[in-house]
């Protein structure tokens, strides 16, 4: 089982990483290639691009020009130890033992705007750069176009050498629609999450997004390599709908008091 989240634009890069494992991201040279575009356009341009305040098209420049390719725990930090939303918050990285911490290793990958594919552990800098982003490259005209391919051949590689019988997509729609599912060699498996407000289950964007870092933490905390042991996922009041699932959409629901 292999399962693929979303990076998030709050970062924390100076809370000590509490570990010193770390690996090197696989697409850093693709990295590169974009900060180099990226470079040539200015603060306003950046502003416009992203539609961001002008102090953060300021901080993502400046972030910009000191980027390196060369990573090292001096100037970067464990991806997943870095991030910082809301679905950071639910898997909350920094408490796995280090047994846990090697089972995201081994079965999580972020999708990221910057990097492509990151692996948990793998080093990287600060930045900004959503998925979204329209940013004509020598591939297309967004960086669905630049990482599409590449990320999904990455992810039909870890598959592989894992034996996964499926791909969890615990990633927002903005992200996952980089993975071409259509080429992918196992199927994809949607978590969906609800909570019950105002007489009715419907998805609450901020409770969805901690639920499946929630989902996450769970699966490295049993080791869990077969999907079908996820429909045990009972992390702050969840449980799975049956009723409400199909094969490849499984429905989480949560009914809190009060």
């Amino acid at each position: 089982m292999l399962i693929v989240i979303s990076p998030a634009k709050t970062l924390d890069l100076d809370t000590p990483a509490g570990t010193g494992k770390f690996t090197q991201p696989d697409f850093i040279k693709h990295s590169a290639e974009l900060i180099d575009t990226l470079r040539t356009l200015s603060p306003t341009q950046i502003g416009s691009l992203m539609q961001i305040s002008a102090p953060l098209a300021q901080l993502n420049t400046a972030r910009y020009t000191a980027w390196s390719p060369k990573l090292s725990p001096d100037n970067a930090k464990q991806a997943v130890l870095t991030f910082n939303g809301d679905v950071y918050e639910g898997l909350d990285a920094a408490s796995l033992s280090a047994k846990q911490l090697d089972y995201t290793q081994a079965h999580l990958r972020i999708l990221s705007g910057l990097y492509g594919l990151l692996r948990p552990l793998d080093l990287m800098q600060a930045y900004r750069l959503e998925m979204g982003t329209r940013l004509p490259n020598h591939r297309g005209r967004n960086l669905y176009a630049f990482w599409g391919g590449l990320v999904t051949e990455a992810l039909n590689a870890v598959v592989a050498e894992r034996n996964s019988e499926a791909l969890v997509n615990l990633a927002s729609e903005e992200y996952f629609k980089v993975v071409q599912p259509a080429q992918l060699t196992v199927p994809v498996i949607t978590p969906v999450f609800e909570d019950w407000k105002n007489g009715k289950y419907k998805v609450i964007s901020f409770y969805a997004k901690r639920a499946r870092g929630l989902m996450a933490r769970f699966a490295a905390q049993k080791g869990i390599t077969r999907p079908s042991k996820l429909k045990a996922f009972n992390l702050e009041g969840y449980a799975f709908d049956e009723n409400g699932s199909s094969e490849r959409s499984w429905l989480f629901r949560r009914r809190l008091p009060g």
